[in-house]
């Protein structure tokens, strides 16, 4: 396994995150040696959801986004579930954060619903990703070339469809940081 140790990886997310998409990528990292922090808009907690009707645990937030700056983090994860992304995508400095990662050439990692932030934030031109089935249109038209794979990686994008794809998602997270 890779050494990710000295590696501060962002988790941005917010109330009705998927669980296990913020659950297992974050067990993979923090075991490979990383340090992860929860960033959200959110404050003091928030509620994941497992599915988009069962309230799972809750997560306390470790930075506020308004506080949250790229140039401290060696990666960004955006984990999925449906309240949780369509609620970003629309939230101030969601996109100025994911951007900056982007900018500065950095991993950025999403999961089933999550790039929707993607095509919110117009980087989704000309690039391979994959998503949750439901928001395939979305990304074609924003200009992304979507395709039905486990994990897709172009260039510092890595995305993946949903929680059965979440082994090879945090595998390509691990191996971009390696």
């Amino acid at each position: 396994m890779a050494d990710l140790t000295g590696k501060k990886i962002a988790f941005l997310l917010t109330d009705g995150v998927e669980q296990v998409e913020l659950t297992e990528p974050r067990k993979a990292l923090d075991e490979a040696g990383a340090q992860t922090v929860i960033v959200s808009p959110a404050e003091g907690t928030l509620t994941a959801m497992k599915g988009d009707w069962d309230h799972a645990d809750t997560f306390p937030v470790d930075q506020p986004l308004a506080e949250a700056k790229a140039e401290d983090y060696d990666a960004l994860v955006l984990p999925g579930g449906t309240i949780n992304a369509d609620t970003l995508r629309i939230q101030d400095g969601a996109t100025d954060f994911l951007t900056a990662f982007l900018d500065a050439d950095k991993p950025v990692a999403a999961i089933c619903h999550a790039p929707w932030l993607l095509a919110q934030a117009d980087v989704a031109r000309g690039h391979r990703l994959t998503s949750f089935e439901s928001i395939a249109a979305d990304l074609k038209n924003a200009g992304a070339q979507w395709e039905d794979s486990q994990v897709v990686v172009d260039g510092n994008l890595i995305t993946s469809r949903n929680p059965g794809d979440l082994e090879a998602f945090s595998a390509a997270i691990i191996d971009a940081l390696s």
